[in-house]
């Protein structure tokens, strides 16, 4: 009896493996016979086709195919950036896709493209800037410590070793090691196009801003891509200039008005930052000698909480009511906002109530 026990509990173990052996290449037959182990053709815009294997995500697809669509995410569905229009296959909308589709989106075709697998011959189609985006090897050359809470970082590109960007648009980190990718706006010089610059604050819990503010050093090798973005300097425009930013928010409009600054500040611009106290400030000599060299440029920072040690002397109060008060004629004006989601609601509403048009106002709410 007792062997016969024995024989059992040796072999009950066998056979379930044996079962989940055939039920498993039933389903990789199953998966075939419905052309997911088979070659697929992706169709990117009626002009590029790409010969796909497998069933990855249009995302990851692209991406082995040097087309890389922003995914601030990494492709977890919690961004919403990873938007391409799909005009043939794809399925049914995903529930992970829902919260960041609109109704308009939906009936047009728009999906995420890190929720839809390449199951079958796909029509797609992309924005163009962004087959315009690389994957650039590089190296941090210098790190800067701009507040308690806030760096400054540079790469120097290597390969490729020069990316060419419009002044207020964004790059993608990719942090070595784990599956975590963060957008970060370009702070720097677009005349500098060997390096980039990133303004990077300190998220508590954050798995990329940790890791800059921890683990990275010069030296260090890091993967960016890009660049990103629709937000950025319209250089065709000789409009006023309202500019709002808030917390690393200062990065896009530093690189905007060094763009303008080499041109001899053509437009007339007025910059808001709003910060909590004099601690959240930074780059404020840069900007107020700025101030001093073009009469078109102002720098108006403002401080929520100022401390009684700040001895404060500027404006007081949340910079959307400080924009309010100096914007009394903007209604021909163009506004670029850089911040949280919350304050760029904010500030659209001021402005909106200041008259500025809609299709005037820039930002991108990745933050």
């Amino acid at each position: 009896m007792i062997n016969i026990l024995n024989a059992l509990s040796i072999s009950v173990p066998i056979i379930l493996i044996g079962v989940l052996v055939v039920i498993t290449l039933l389903l990789i037959l199953a998966e075939k016979a419905l052309g997911g182990g088979g070659e697929k053709t992706l169709t990117i815009n009626d002009e590029k086709e790409l010969t796909v294997t497998g069933d990855d995500s249009v995302l990851s697809t692209l991406a082995r195919n040097k087309i890389f669509i922003p995914s601030a995410c990494g492709g977890k569905a919690t961004c919403g950036f990873c938007k391409c229009r799909i005009t043939e296959g794809g399925g049914e909308i995903k529930p992970t896709e829902e919260p960041f589709l609109s109704l308009e989106e939906r009936a047009n075709g728009v999906r995420l493209s890190c929720q839809v697998k390449v199951k079958g011959n796909m029509k797609i189609e992309v924005p163009k800037e962004l087959l315009n985006a690389k994957e650039y090897k590089t190296k941090v050359i210098m790190m800067s410590d701009l507040t308690y809470d806030t760096k400054l970082v540079r790469f120097e590109l290597i390969d490729p070793d020069v990316m060419h960007f419009k002044p207020g648009q964004y790059a993608q980190i990719t942090v070595p090691g784990i599956d975590v990718i963060r957008a970060y706006s370009i702070a720097s010089n677009p005349k500098d196009a060997h390096f980039v610059e990133c303004i990077i604050r300190m998220v508590p819990n954050g798995k990329a801003t940790t890791f800059v503010h921890k683990a990275l050093e010069v030296g260090d090798k890091i993967t960016l891509t890009g660049p990103y973005g629709s937000f950025y300097l319209q250089e065709d425009s000789n409009r006023d200039m309202i500019c709002i930013a808030g917390g690393s928010g200062k990065a896009p409009i530093r690189s905007i008005l060094y763009y303008l600054k080499d041109r001899g500040m053509p437009r007339k611009v007025k910059y808001f930052f709003g910060a909590r106290s004099k601690k959240d400030l930074y780059y404020t000599e840069e900007f107020m000698e700025l101030a001093k060299e073009f009469p078109n440029f102002e720098y108006i920072p403002a401080l929520s909480e100022p401390l009684p040690e700040d001895d404060w002397n500027g404006e007081v109060g949340l910079i959307t009511d400080v924009v309010d008060k100096y914007s009394k004629d903007i209604s021909e004006a163009e506004a670029y906002l850089c911040g949280s989601p919350g304050m760029i609601n904010a500030c659209i509403n001021v402005l909106s109530k200041n008259k500025i048009k809609p299709e005037h106002i820039f930002y991108d709410k990745f933050s």
